[in-house]
């Protein structure tokens, strides 16, 4: 049981990478624009350089571990953040931070996929959802107090010293990794050919029931990237709120996101990753048509809407677990190439999102409620299309996995 807690702290950690890399780092861009002599564009450019990083990293590292195994490319993932961290501390210009933090993104990107492939390789389907349940619970707990610590060190030396940390985190689980973790996929799991695992994304893409889980865990993240970019200026802006309160409100939906993956971890055991998914797909449509109707009436005022999105935020977790484990109980033998196309059109949609909502920013909330409300529709479709679509023959895997060996 301690072995278990410790291999599930560790994946937790490894996929905090990317909430750490990014939340801890916010607080000091101003900071940074000021000692590099940039401009406020230049350095949020070093943000979206991360993004990219991260989504073509994990294209690479899904196929790839499918053919050579997790663990060396986890290893090389980790020494690639670590040099980059280091890299990003040592930065003289905004540019060559731009181009370490593209670097550290393809590292981070082999941690966030390779840590949920580990989790399928040695749990079966239903105890997969729940370890990834616990992982996400995790991650989110990291997301809420990152900002917090970011600020905390950007006082001890300036903005530098949150890269030291991370460089810290990153070596820290390179030597948890090394010394306390075996390869996960079994032998028979490899590849013929690199070709052959890179071609595992046609084979998922041609999945009707796989496009469909993609497609709703994908519109559910949407939904809460578009909430992340326009609920600063509909609750500060539009509403009036202090930052304050609008930090209390925001960290109602973290709290939401932990109490439902929870519940989603305690008993996915019982009535098993699609019912579960069913569950939260429903509540994540019925939160974007009251998202709709609430923001073209402007019904209500603020409570109506922040009610709504704790709803929608809260079942982000359990739709992303359960999606996940469904997705790579689907193709075991691919399962780092499903997790990995999963997870880029995840950020992929994300990104989109965050662009809809803020090409259509009017002043008032009918923008986020409109994309939102989308988002969380889309999402019922896309899961009751993935729960009528059978699994063609030959594809699907079954609940058998690995001696557990952590």
């Amino acid at each position: 049981m301690k072995s278990r807690a410790r291999l599930i702290a560790l994946l937790s950690s490894l996929t905090a990478f990317v909430p750490f890399s990014i939340d801890t780092y916010l607080p000091s861009l101003p900071q940074i624009a000021r000692d590099l002599s940039g401009s406020a564009a230049q350095v949020q450019h070093t943000i979206s350089a991360f993004l990219l990083g991260l989504c073509l990293g994990m294209l690479f590292y899904g196929p790839l571990s499918d053919r050579y195994g997790r663990r060396p490319l986890l290893l090389g993932s980790l020494v690639v953040y670590g040099v980059a961290t280091l890299g990003c501390l040592f930065a003289d210009s905004v540019e060559h931070l731009i181009a370490w933090r593209f670097l550290q993104a393809i590292g981070g990107a082999g941690a966030l996929i390779l840590a949920r492939a580990i989790a399928r390789d040695l749990f079966g389907l239903t105890q997969a959802a729940k370890v990834l349940s616990w992982m996400h619970l995790l991650t989110m707990m990291a997301t809420l107090v990152a900002p917090m610590i970011g600020t905390w060190l950007v006082l001890i030396q300036g903005w530098r010293t949150i890269f030291a940390a991370l460089f810290m985190l990153s070596s820290l689980c390179l030597i948890m990794v090394t010394f306390g973790l075996k390869e996960s996929l079994a032998p028979r799991a490899n590849g013929a050919s690199v070709k052959g695992a890179f071609a595992a994304y046609l084979a998922i893409a041609r999945q009707p029931r796989a496009v469909a889980l993609i497609g709703c865990m994908a519109l559910s993240f949407g939904g809460m990237f578009a909430f992340i970019t326009a609920s600063p200026f509909v609750y500060v802006v539009f509403f009036g709120v202090s930052p304050r309160t609008f930090s209390g409100l925001f960290a109602l939906n973290i709290l939401g996101i932990i109490v439902v993956t929870l519940i989603n971890a305690r008993w996915v055991g019982r009535f098993g990753p699609q019912r579960m998914l069913a569950v939260g797909a429903v509540l994540a449509g019925a939160a974007g048509a009251a998202m709709l109707l609430i923001g073209f009436t402007q019904w209500g005022g603020l409570w109506p809407i922040v009610g709504c999105t704790v709803m929608y935020m809260g079942v982000t977790g359990l739709l992303g677990a359960n999606c996940t484990a469904s997705l790579m109980a689907m193709f075991p033998h691919q399962a780092g190439a499903s997790i990995a196309l999963g997870v880029s059109v995840q950020f992929a949609v994300g990104a989109l999102a965050s662009l809809w909502v803020s090409y259509l920013a009017d002043g008032t909330s009918w923008p986020m409620c409109l994309v939102m409300g989308i988002c969380g529709l889309g999402c019922l479709v896309a899961c009751g299309f993935s729960t009528r679509t059978p699994i063609e023959p030959g594809v699907a895997g079954d609940d058998a996995c690995v001696p557990f060996q952590p």
